[in-house]
């Protein structure tokens, strides 16, 4: 039977080890140095986020986590295109193999809604794969069309 709670500061080590599984099934497996790197800003991250600015949501079956999901918050001026100034990002969307398809992601993609609903956010985005992309559409997203291009400078 599955269970669905949100995480504490108590699970960081659950939650970067989730994060760790998530990029290694995302981008393949990870440079020792990559690795290390990105579990150090983890531990600085979680303290400084979880629960004002950062929610993550675990499903947890047979004494595991079977799925997680996590939420950052940004705030910012105001615009007409996020009226409340704060938004969100859904990331680190991982359901272990053994559960896919059986509603467990969209169970915690709910969750994550209502806590965005709840903080008053303007709305919630995501980057979707193609796998994932018709379960965000069932629960409401949808792709952006803008009149910008996205663009970005890397400096780390």
């Amino acid at each position: 039977m599955l269970t669905y709670r949100k995480a504490s500061i108590e699970d960081m080590d659950t939650l970067i080890r989730l994060r760790m599984d998530y990029l290694a099934e995302d981008r393949g497996a990870l440079p020792e140095a990559a690795q290390s790197a990105v579990a150090a800003q983890l531990r600085e991250y979680f303290p400084r986020h979880m629960g004002s600015g950062f929610v993550a949501w675990l499903a947890e079956a047979d004494g595991g986590v079977a799925a997680v999901a996590f939420l950052a918050i940004a705030e910012m001026p105001a615009n007409p295109s996020f009226i409340t100034g704060k938004t969100g990002t859904v990331l680190n969307v991982l359901t272990y193999p053994q559960y896919r398809r059986q509603g467990v992601a969209t169970q915690l993609i709910e969750r994550l809604i209502e806590e965005g609903r709840a903080q008053k956010l303007s709305y919630i985005k995501l980057s979707a794969t193609e796998a994932g992309k018709p379960l965000y559409e069932k629960l409401g997203f949808m792709a952006e069309q803008s009149h910008y291009t996205e663009m970005k400078l890397r400096l780390a």
